[in-house]
């Protein structure tokens, strides 16, 4: 049994493929219960969180005007990703993270978003649900990509695609987001 395990660490330790195995991590989040919160003092302004995520990484939080925006690491509330929000009123008060995960750190976050159009405002139902994906620290942190998680049914793969072929390499700032599949008009 040593013989085959240490034969496949040689293997694994010579073959790139093997080094750079992604694998996935999932965490359940409710903001409201999990993280602390630091109320707002604008009108709007429904303050921010502050939360432990995977293997410890940071995530803040902010809500204010309908919208919410996520961002990560030690500088989170600096970064990009503290000012991109969906342009539809829109929430992640509570849901399921995902983690994309190589040797076993985290290089990019997939979360299930809520929107509503401003015409739905008013309903207590949520008109559409878009995937995002966050490139995480180390570097900049922002959003590589969006997928329409109601368009597509295959919208959880579409969304890991869009982490592991562009999250690592994706330049915040230079680089457009990605969308991939289907796409409403809220996407556009």
């Amino acid at each position: 049994m040593k013989r085959i395990l240490l034969g496949l660490a040689l293997c694994c330790a010579a073959s790139a493929a093997c080094a750079a195995e992604i694998s996935s991590a999932y965490a359940q989040i409710d903001i409201r219960k999990d993280c602390r919160h630091r109320a707002g003092v604008a009108v709007e302004d429904y303050g921010d969180w502050r939360c432990k995520g995977y293997a410890g990484m940071p995530i803040w939080f902010g809500a204010g005007d309908q919208r919410m925006y996520v961002s990560f690491g030690k500088k989170a509330k600096d970064e990009p990703a503290a000012g991109e929000t969906l342009g539809p009123f829109n929430d992640f008060y509570d849901g399921t993270i995902e983690w994309r995960l190589t040797e076993g750190k985290p290089f990019a976050a997939i979360m299930r978003w809520n929107y509503k159009t401003p015409a739905e405002i008013d309903k207590p139902t949520t008109s559409g649900r878009v995937l995002v994906v966050t490139r995480l620290p180390p570097g900049t942190v922002c959003h590589v990509g969006y997928v329409d998680a109601r368009a597509n049914p295959d919208a959880n793969e579409l969304a890991r695609e869009i982490a592991d072929k562009h999250a690592k390499n994706f330049v915040c700032g230079r680089d457009k987001p990605v969308v991939l599949g289907k796409a409403g008009p809220e996407l556009k």
